[in-house]
């Protein structure tokens, strides 16, 4: 299991608001996508609507990109190592439901994306994940980067300054990040498949990702 972030004192209340921020940023993508309907990654153009291109880093300081997931399946997560709590469960819910997939976990790759290039660099990423699964990859980059990778999932994110001054907060790096938290399962052609909410638990993912893969290659053949 993750090692998670303690806060208490006046700062807990920060983390509260950050968790029912977060929680509302879900519901309203989750309500989104479920408005989309099954193929909700299409709009009328043919384009997708979730996943992109990107161009990060892995947690080895190499350059990847959208193209270096192509091959197998995806379970993608935005999140950020300093997150006391949702991230950490999020992707232990991933390890677990991988593990219980059983001979298919070999064609999944989880991911976890950064929201927080600032304090997330490759080495902090690689430490974090060697808590979770096996296999796990983690992926930063620039400002810049994390921003265009976070558009191609409709995913947002701010930075949480708290009651110090944001000059102050920035340069102590004692801050925390309020992001949409949802798993999403792409194809080995990096196009969108399925998606869950982070409280989902790790029976109910296996089961999601099974069936998702299932219906996928099933429509895929006879089509």
């Amino acid at each position: 299991m993750a090692k998670k972030t303690t806060r208490t004192g006046k700062s807990a209340l920060p983390v509260i608001v950050g968790v029912i921020v977060a929680a509302v940023l879900t519901i309203a993508l989750l309500v989104w996508l479920g408005q989309r309907g099954g193929d909700a990654n299409r709009a009328s153009t043919g384009e997708s609507l979730i996943g992109g291109s990107f161009t990060l880093v892995n947690q080895d300081g190499k350059p990847f990109t959208d193209k270096d997931l192509r091959g197998k399946y995806a379970l993608i997560y935005f999140g950020y190592t300093h997150c006391p709590d949702v991230c950490p469960t999020s992707l232990q819910a991933m390890s677990d439901a991988l593990d219980k997939l059983g001979p298919l976990a070999d064609r999944i790759r989880p991911v976890m994306i950064s929201v927080d290039p600032e304090r997330d660099t490759p080495e902090q990423m690689k430490d974090y994940l060697s808590n979770f699964r096996e296999g796990f990859i983690g992926l930063t980059g620039t400002p810049e980067q994390v921003r265009q990778a976070a558009q191609a999932f409709r995913v947002f994110y701010r930075k949480v300054l708290e009651d110090k001054g944001e000059a102050e907060k920035a340069a102590s790096g004692d801050y925390l990040m309020d992001h949409s938290s949802i798993i999403y399962l792409m194809d080995p052609e990096g196009r969108y498949v399925d998606h869950y909410p982070s409280s989902i638990d790790p029976d109910r993912l296996a089961e999601g990702i099974r069936k998702a893969i299932a219906e996928h290659e099933k429509k895929n053949t006879s089509s």
